[in-house]
């Protein structure tokens, strides 16, 4: 095996681990709520939104 082929090999390997890694913090994914409401991040729940 070349070097560069264990290189190419362990980028390969090591590349899902570290998204995954990056992603794991649960306060850094998107909310979706329903259409007409908004996400109240001091309630952590979806609420009615406002229009004025």
């Amino acid at each position: 095996m070349t070097i560069k082929t264990f290189f190419i090999a362990a980028s390969l390997i090591a590349l899902p681990a570290l998204s995954y890694a990056s992603c794991s913090d649960r306060e850094h994914q998107a909310q979706s709520c329903a259409p007409g409401t908004v996400w109240d991040s001091a309630q952590q729940i979806c609420v009615e939104q406002i229009n004025s």
